[in-house]
């Protein structure tokens, strides 16, 4: 139980970087954005990102995990590192230069032929958060939490100082008759400067790691081509998989642009960026899990631990899940009036979510167990559901912007199920499967009670919210009723 508390606090401290991140995108960036960007423009700004997304995947080609499987021996840390590191900066560099060269035919097959500028930042971006990625993987596995998150903090806060430069002191500063802001300001073209923004923290991110870098060490010894050779064998199927997850979770936004059109892609993206609060839980807990798993991966009791800790996360993540729908009406009003017609999406993207994050801790056996491989293939398969349900769905007017939240639940439940069938084939865990289902369960059930009690009040005010947060109560009441022998153990430990 003393590992389980471990994996929290690891968490908590991991979350407080993504907790900042999200809570300043979720109670500033997303009403501003929302405010002062069109429909059509705020599904420009997240189909960029998603592009971001895919491209980062490509560039890291999931070496940091590779870093987490050879490098957890003391003895073999040094060398793991500098292997995977400088093969990184080696092919960062070379893929940079590479899709820079093509800017102008990549803006096009994106639909933005007028505007190359945005992929050439976005490449900037993509490269400087891949440079960074094995400095932080290191930090990670040395169990060094706080850093990490101090570090993402400030790039978070590097990242608003210089966008609200941008976009507001800017323009004001011209306005007021100062002419020096108008040499690389221009105000039909907002949209940019927040890549612009970003890349700028990204980069400073990277000068702060530098120190990092001298860790590196040079020679035989140190980089290993035999153990590259094994990394990478090892990873490829993590890119198939990490690919996947970026397809699963963000290909929505450009095949709504495609099939739909700009503004259903900037009212799905508002809509989804409610479920902030669970995301924000799930990459939390990805981020020390995986770690946290590869480092007690030789304990005798390693699989009631794995076990437990998903039976812990479903019992959090439905609370978190209870707790945003119960408040929904007030949560809304982050959103700018033009985007609140999209919510209907959010009860299926936060249980499509929380899946995720049980998929994260069932997913574990096939890193332990060298099978990537097969992780890969789950991934597809999500992938291919994740296609097909938007494919078709988009076009009906009846479904639109509904059907990649949609697709999201459907992906992600398959990919759960499949993944804990193989496990237990592969490496059985006995995780509490009736358990966990059964806290999403009555969470649902709690959720649909609150809806028809809304539907039958004459009218919504106090009282609603008084019943809402009874629910929630009785809620939580529940799980340390139910689970009163497993919060026991915890206490005393």
């Amino acid at each position: 139980m003393s590992l389980l508390k471990q994996l929290a606090g690891e968490t908590a401290i991991y979350g407080l970087s993504s907790i900042l991140s999200r809570l300043i995108n979720w109670v500033v960036l997303t009403p501003y954005f929302t405010r002062i960007f069109r429909q059509g423009e705020y599904g420009v700004v997240n189909d960029l990102y998603t592009w971001i997304a895919l491209l980062l995947v490509l560039f890291t080609y999931r070496m940091e995990t590779a870093f987490f499987r050879y490098g957890r021996q003391k003895e073999d840390l040094e060398r793991a590192y500098s292997t995977a590191a400088l093969s990184l900066i080696v092919t960062t560099l070379l893929f940079g230069a590479l899709l820079l060269g093509f800017a102008e035919p990549i803006a096009q097959l994106l639909a933005y032929p007028e505007h190359p500028e945005y992929v050439r930042w976005f490449i900037a971006i993509v490269a400087a958060d891949a440079l960074t990625a094995i400095p932080f993987a290191r930090l990670r596995l040395e169990n060094r939490p706080m850093r990490f998150a101090l570090i993402k903090a400030l790039s978070i806060g590097i990242n608003l100082v210089f966008l609200f430069f941008l976009l507001e002191g800017c323009p004001r500063l011209i306005a007021a008759g100062v002419s020096w802001p108008s040499i690389f300001y221009n105000s039909d073209n907002r949209i940019l400067y927040v890549f612009v923004a970003n890349f700028l923290a990204s980069a400073t991110t990277l000068l702060i790691l530098l120190p990092l870098f001298r860790k590196l060490r040079f020679g035989p010894g140190f980089f290993d081509a035999a153990l590259l050779r094994r990394m990478v064998i090892y990873a490829l199927p993590l890119v198939v998989s990490g690919l996947a997850g970026v397809i699963n979770s963000l290909i929505g936004i450009p095949m709504l642009r495609f099939l739909a059109d700009d503004a259903a892609a900037g009212i799905y993206s508002a809509a989804a960026k409610l479920a902030v609060l669970m995301n924000l839980f799930t990459q939390a807990f990805n981020y020390a899990a995986e770690p946290f798993f590869f480092r007690h991966a030789d304990r005798q009791d390693a699989k009631v631990m794995y076990a437990q800790v998903a039976q812990v996360f479903a019992m959090v993540g439905s609370v978190v899940f209870l707790g945003i729908m119960l408040y929904l009406d007030v949560i809304q009003y982050f959103l700018g009036k033009d985007f609140r017609e999209g919510l209907g999406i959010l009860p299926i993207l936060l249980i499509a979510n929380l899946l995720l994050g049980l998929y994260y801790s069932v997913s574990i056996w096939f890193k332990l167990s060298d099978n990537t491989r097969i992780g890969g293939y789950i991934a597809l398969g999500g992938s291919l559901i994740t296609l097909l349900i938007n494919y078709f769905l988009i076009p009906l007017p009846q479904v639109g912007y509904y059907a990649p939240a949609w697709a999201a639940l459907a992906c992600y439940g398959t990919m759960l199920v499949a993944c804990y069938w193989l496990g237990q084939r592969y490496f059985p865990i006995a995780y509490p499967a009736g358990r966990i289902l059964g806290y999403i369960a009555v969470a649902i059930l709690l959720y649909a009670l609150s809806v028809l009690a809304k539907n039958q009040w004459t009218e919504v005010g106090a009282g609603i919210y008084l019943f809402n947060t009874l629910l929630l109560v009785l809620y939580i009441a529940f799980l340390f009723r139910t689970e009163r022998v497993f919060f026991r153990q915890i206490w005393r430990s």
